[in-house]
């Protein structure tokens, strides 16, 4: 097909957008809707646009990233072939518009209504609070990268050496361009183009016009922000999912006329007239802040751990886990080791943090979720230095984690719920909208005598909601609207948690070391890098495992609380019952078992009365409740 040079036609990505039919243009795979099964032949060779600075890609070039669906803009219309006409030879040529935002210079003329078809476009961000254990899954096998010819960063100039052994290695691109920073989630800042000076939320757009909100949900996030379009089974994925796909980069300038207050008005359709200035601005951001990406494939990802298979249903798969099975035994006892170290040699504690760390929910009944199993370590030190590096150990086991300072200014002032703002046509992202499996820990000795605004009491009962009913009700001002979530909630308070929790764990620190920052330091210090890697597979892999109790030992155990019951019948309840079953199940888990035994279920009690024993020993000594 003839190539032809780009003219200054108007940008197909506002309301009509320029695609081939089915038949027209190269195959291309269709989105899989299979949840992380399958991996793309060479995915290692493709750029990430997690790891490389946008403009050390190529426009139209092949390109994935590994995001969180933010928000999700309304379906708009795209058309299928289109002809150009040129002025001077009069030549008709058939243009495909799929994968780019805009047509091809000469005179367009219209085609049939038939090739009118449906789009979609996700606004999507870097899986909130990544740790930084997760971007080895890009660095490690990241593809060269040369640097775009349709930008030159300004720089201070290298050597030719520097630039090839940059070019050789674009991990090295990524250091320079993010420089040694790098916030307490694992997200580091990346130095963008000099027009994307950075400012917490908003970046100062080109044409200074007022700042742009890249809209994420955490204060301080800096990962890239992007915008994806899906051409087909859009209607598969939703709000919150993490997804990989690989696609078409597009970063065209003339898709920031849009963002210009003083546009030509002829460069806008009629329905693109029909939006606000301020939807315009937000759906249709520069690119060189915010690029497109044309999907070719997306994934739904099992999980987001780069340690594991991508999907564990394979057969390759099947032999990574059974050979990691046959080690777990050392590998639980030396993480139950270096949790006891990191809760000041308490060995109940660390126990439980175990099980806290494998839980998830598995299905629901009703509006009950099975699984969730948040925990209150009560007893913690009140000062910043426990709990913050009990935090970093957390960091460093799991994907994705964040801490939640839980102050009166955090509460009144911080935005908790998503809401829809109808003016922008848009979700405004909140605290509490994160990625399934993340671990959040709320840290409650923060907290001190003050009065709770009506905002803040709203943000505590989302966070109570989120804690018990695992959803947020996210705010579309004239209704509320559900949404489930799949979040790890761990508690560090002094005394008993204002917040709802599945399970209580009273802290007993057995040391004191002198310097508490130096202690902790040297705990992560003195563990080895493939040992810290087993602890992120084990962690990771257990939550994916299935598990059953059989109908034999369901009998054992109901016979068993039944005597429970006779013998002490004030105390004994059904959650009783019900938080033992949950600590059985973990524990199973923990030891590599998927079905609950004899064994098992009576260590699950002896837990139990230990937990309990502690507790109740410690209000005797408080006198008053925990």
């Amino acid at each position: 097909m003839e190539t032809r040079p780009r003219g200054q036609g108007a940008p197909a990505g506002g309301r009509v957008l320029l695609s081939p039919p089915e038949r027209a243009g190269p195959a291309c795979p269709r989105p899989r809707k299979a949840a992380g099964c399958g991996s793309c032949p060479g995915a290692e060779r493709v750029p990430s646009l997690n790891d490389v600075p946008v403009h050390y890609l190529k426009p139209n070039s092949l390109v994935k990233f590994r995001c969180m669906v933010q928000d999700m803009f309304d379906p708009e219309f795209y058309m299928g072939v289109y002809e150009t006409v040129d002025p001077n030879t009069n030549a008709r040529v058939l243009h495909f518009g799929k994968y780019r935002d805009v047509a091809e210079c000469g005179h367009f003329v219209s085609t049939s209504k038939q090739n009118l078809h449906f789009a979609s476009y996700f606004s999507t961000e870097s899986v909130v609070v990544l740790n930084p254990q997760c971007y080895a899954y890009i660095s490690a096998s990241q593809a060269r990268v040369s640097p775009s010819t349709s930008y030159t960063p300004s720089r201070h100039k290298r050597s030719y050496e520097e630039d090839e052994d940059m070019d050789l290695h674009p991990s090295k691109q990524k250091e320079q361009h993010m420089g040694s920073g790098g916030d307490i989630h694992g997200c580091v800042e990346p130095k963008r183009l000099e027009t994307e000076a950075s400012a917490g939320h908003h970046l100062i757009s080109p044409n200074c016009s007022p700042p742009l909100d890249l809209n994420f949900p955490l204060p301080g996030e800096k990962g890239p922000a992007c915008l994806v379009k899906v051409y087909e089974s859009w209607d598969s994925f939703k709000v919150n999912d993490v997804l990989e796909v690989y696609g078409i980069l597009s970063v065209d300038p003339v898709l920031s006329i849009v963002n210009n207050e003083e546009r030509d008005s002829s460069t806008l359709n009629a329905v693109e007239s029909m939006d606000t200035a301020e939807e315009q601005r937000v759906h249709s951001p520069p690119a060189s802040l915010v690029p497109r990406i044309h999907v070719i494939l997306a994934q739904k990802l099992q999980h987001i751990n780069p340690l594991l298979p991508a999907c564990l249903n394979e057969e390759e798969s099947k032999t990574f886990v059974s050979n990691f099975m046959s080690e777990l035994s050392p590998v639980r006892a030396e993480l139950l080791g270096f949790l006891t170290h990191a809760l000041l040699g308490d060995s109940l504690a660390a126990e439980y943090l175990i099980l806290h760390l494998i839980s998830t929910v598995y299905a629901r009944r009703d509006v009950l979720p099975l699984g969730k199993f948040a925990v209150n370590l009560s007893g913690c030190p009140r000062n910043n230095v426990f709990t913050e590096h009990v935090y970093r150990i957390i960091q460093q086991l799991v994907p994705a984690s964040y801490r939640l300072q839980m102050t009166i200014e955090n509460m009144n002032h911080a935005r908790f719920i998503p809401h829809k703002d109808y003016t922008a046509n848009r979700l405004v992202s909140g605290v509490l909208q994160l990625a399934s499996n993340t671990s959040l820990v709320v840290d409650e000795t923060q907290l001190e005598q003050g009065q709770l605004d009506t905002k803040g009491v709203h943000n505590v009962t989302a966070l109570g909601n989120l804690i018990t009913w695992q959803k947020v009700d996210y705010d579309f001002n004239y209704h509320q609207m559900e949404f489930p979530c799949n979040i790890n909630v761990l508690i560090t308070s002094e005394g008993r948690s204002l917040l709802p929790s599945d399970c209580q764990v009273h802290l007993q620190p057995q040391l004191i070391p002198p310097n508490m920052e130096e202690y902790m330091s040297s705990l992560l210090t003195a563990v080895l890098p493939s040992v810290l890697n087993k602890f992120r597979i084990y962690l990771s892999l257990l939550r994916l495992l299935d598990y059953s109790i059989s109908d034999e030992v369901t009998k054992a155990v109901e016979e068993d609380f039944v005597e429970m019951r006779k013998n002490d019948p004030e105390s004994v309840t059904a959650d009783d019952l019900h938080r033992t079953l949950l600590v059985a199940r973990f524990l199973s888990l923990s030891v590599g078992q998927t079905t609950l035994s004899r064994e098992r279920w009576l260590r699950a009690k002896q837990l139990e009365a230990l937990r309990k024993a502690r507790l109740q020993q410690q209000k005797c000594v408080n006198g008053n409740e925990l």
